[in-house]
């Protein structure tokens, strides 16, 4: 056995097939072999699993629905955007796409006085306009609208949440919108006016205003074109030209000077807030509705203007203390009456249905209008019974037809009833002026002798009819002259049954008393209907002579961008009708009436006056209607339904009216005389007689045998017709 020596060392065995150790390299060492891991135990109870794996799953399923639902949608935005972009036409069509143009009528001066129609009142630009106005439409619409792509999601939220809150429908009410989708809602998205599919204008933009999802979704692409096709300032532009505010305003360059007489471009900051706050409701906060809720509303957008720093603290006081006014035309509207007689008599194609914004130059006079809207007020309210619905229209013209001023009802209204040249009434006793023009025509005198009594004429398929007079008198023998000025009834139905009735229904009809004249013997009393407008102007033609007068009111018509008139007019006198000498024995023959007959309320000092009144069967109508050397004036005052005056006749209140206008209408002006020639008062007997009554047809009744053979015998002499 061996042992360990001497040394102690341990023995071991050798390393036969170790590999060889180099310097400096790493030593591999050998780790002992791991056994091999358990299987991970999964967390959980196989419910919490399935949850999980389900939650997953719909997760899965939502997101990819989302996102190619969101690919779709966004794939066909930018198309739909692409096509507006590609048909959308450029800045300077968009500006004013009005199917129907408008209607500015000028005085005699040429001062604006009336419009008709939708205004345009010309293009204004982001530039030009005044800074304060931009200032004003942002403030109030869209104070992001520098920033934003057009649509403002934060707006939307805004509105649908107030909306909801006040127990309307998501889109009912507030609609959140940019200014970039109000043009789009004002453009109609690009769809044309189309009069074969829409009634009307208003119903075709009713139908681009509505608020509904679908409309709202499809502003979204258009909005988008927009932008992407114009600055913003070009989109500013498109809303500025076609927003509507109030008042026939189509844009703002025409509300500024419908409101307040100027341009857009000088608008301060009171008139720019009360411009900017009627895009939220043009009619409710138009200021010629009520004036105090416009400055209201101007009130808040300038304080909205103030936190946007577009006001410093003494502009927005200075504004706040002197808010915006109307300008003298706005305020007290003139001629309405006389506007609508207008649009109404013009040529259609250049009035009602226009295309065109045309400008008309008118006879107007606003110095005159308001005298005789002052007159009728002025009688109405201390000489007439409070309460009474009586009503009343005043016509003033010069000799030659130029209409100066109407009143066409107590009460004016755009587009409602002028009686002035609407209402056809019976004339009365003012139909007799043209009844002793006729004669005068024929060979009769102002001094040749009618007789006052009681006649009875048989027409056959009427009967028997026997005129009266006002008061129930006869009053014998009297002068043409008495007759017309005590309004006489039986001596005018002998002298029209002397003269035959066609003669007096020429006369009267070429004065311009066009409507059917009645056939039968009370044509010589007024029986037939006129209205006012064509009995001044006939009234007018024995003034000017005795020609024919066509009432005008347009003396010059042409289009907003064309210097060039299409057509005027500067007189109305027609062919002669009679006689300047009979017209002038005539005039004076009226003068009579004024002075010493049955319009003596009607006296003028220091003015030589001729005139006639008119009152219907039962006081239906009461007339007045005379001449000065300058003007004509007519006046007319009844019930709209027929029913009697409670005593009114026309030397009564009509006078009083036709008085009252006159005196304010020829302030100033310095007393001319009047064209007539006074005839000599024949001195010899016996006085003429023309009417026998066996050459008529009709008889007398309630004379005395003396009576009847004078009658016979100056009918034998003068009997001739």
């Amino acid at each position: 056995m061996g042992s360990s020596g001497g040394n102690g060392r341990k023995l071991v065995a050798d390393r036969r097939n170790a590999p060889t150790r180099k310097t400096g390299a790493p030593q591999k060492t050998t780790s002992a072999r791991q056994p091999k891991s358990a299987p991970k135990r999964k967390e959980g109870n196989i419910l919490v699993r399935f949850i999980r794996g389900t939650i997953g799953l719909v997760w899965r399923l939502i997101w990819g629905v989302t996102w190619r639902l969101g690919a779709t949608v966004g794939m066909l935005l930018l198309l739909a955007t692409s096509y507006f972009y590609m048909t959308m036409p450029p800045l300077s069509e968009l500006l004013d796409a009005r199917a129907r143009g408008s209607v500015t009528m000028l005085d005699k001066d040429g001062n604006v006085f009336a419009w008709r129609g939708e205004t345009f009142g010309g293009i204004i630009t982001a530039q030009t306009v005044s800074p304060h106005l931009k200032n004003a439409i942002i403030a109030t619409e869209d104070r992001r609208f520098y920033w934003h792509l057009g649509v403002s999601p934060r707006g939307i939220a805004g509105a649908i949440r107030s909306n909801m809150q006040s127990g309307r429908g998501a889109f009912s009410g507030a609609g959140g919108s940019t200014i970039t989708q109000q043009v789009a809602k004002l453009l109609c998205l690009g769809v044309r006016f189309d009069p074969t599919k829409w009634d009307s204008e208003a119903a075709y933009e009713a139908d681009c205003r509505r608020g509904t999802v679908w409309r709202k979704i499809q502003e979204l692409p258009y909005a988008f074109a927009l932008e992407a096709r114009f600055s913003k300032d070009e989109i500013l532009t498109i809303y500025m030209n076609r927003a509507f505010l109030g008042a026939g305003s189509r844009g703002f360059e025409a509300a500024a000077q419908r409101y307040f007489g100027r341009s857009a471009a000088d608008v301060g900051p009171s008139e720019a807030a009360m411009l900017a706050g009627l895009l939220v409701a043009p009619s409710l906060y138009a200021p010629t509705r009520n004036l105090r809720r416009a400055q209201d509303r101007a009130n808040v957008v300038i304080g909205l203007m103030q936190q946007e720093g577009y006001l410093t603290e003494y502009e927005v006081a200075e504004a706040r203390s002197f808010p915006a006014t109307l300008s003298a035309n706005a305020e007290a509207p003139r001629g309405i009456h006389f506007a609508d007689w207008l649009m109404q008599s013009g040529p259609a194609f250049l009035t009602r249905t226009t295309t065109e914004d045309v400008i008309m130059r008118t006879t107007f006079d606003p110095r005159l209008q308001a005298a005789t809207e002052a007159a009728v007020t002025e009688v109405f309210a201390n000489r007439v019974r409070e309460g009474s619905e009586a009503e009343v229209a005043v016509v003033v013209m010069s000799a030659d037809g130029a209409v100066r001023a109407m009143v066409g009802g107590r009460s004016a209204q755009v587009g409602g009833f002028n009686r002035a040249t609407q209402a056809m009434r019976q004339t009365g006793s003012s139909f007799k002026p043209f009844l002793f023009a006729a004669a005068l025509e024929n060979g009769f005198e102002p001094f040749d002798i009618v007789e006052d009594a009681p006649l009875t004429i048989n027409t056959p398929g009427s009967g028997p009819w026997s005129p009266r007079n006002y008061d129930n008198q006869f009053h014998g023998f009297v002068t043409l002259t008495e007759a017309l000025a005590r309004s006489l009834n039986t001596p005018a139905v002998r002298i029209s049954e002397a003269m035959g009735r066609a003669r007096v229904r020429e006369v009267a009809n070429q004065f311009g008393l066009h409507s059917d004249l009645a056939e039968g013997p009370a044509l010589a009393l007024g029986a037939s209907e006129a209205n006012l407008l064509e009995m001044t102007a006939a009234y007018a033609g024995i003034l000017n002579g005795g020609s024919a007068v066509r009432p005008y009111g347009i003396s010059e018509l042409r289009l907003l961008e064309d210097p060039a008139p299409l057509f005027g007019a500067s007189t109305g006198i027609g062919d002669r009708v009679i006689s300047e000498r009979s017209a002038q024995v005539l005039t004076w023959m009226m003068t009579r009436v004024v002075a010493e007959g049955t319009g003596q309320r009607a006296r003028l000092n220091g003015w030589e006056v001729a005139a006639k009144t008119g009152t219907t069967q039962a006081a239906r109508d009461a007339w007045f209607i005379g001449f000065t050397a300058d003007y004509v004036a007519g006046v007319w005052m009844g019930y709209d339904d027929n029913s009697p005056l409670s005593g009114v006749t026309g030397g009564g209140l009509p006078a009083e009216i036709w008085r009252e206008t006159m005196i304010r209408v020829h302030e100033g002006l310095t007393p001319r005389p009047l064209p007539m020639i006074q005839p000599e008062q024949p001195v010899f007997e016996p006085p003429q007689s023309f009417v026998p009554p066996q050459a008529t047809g009709g008889q007398s009744g309630g004379a005395t045998p003396l009576e009847d053979a004078i009658r016979g015998v100056l009918g034998a002499i003068f009997g001739g017709n």
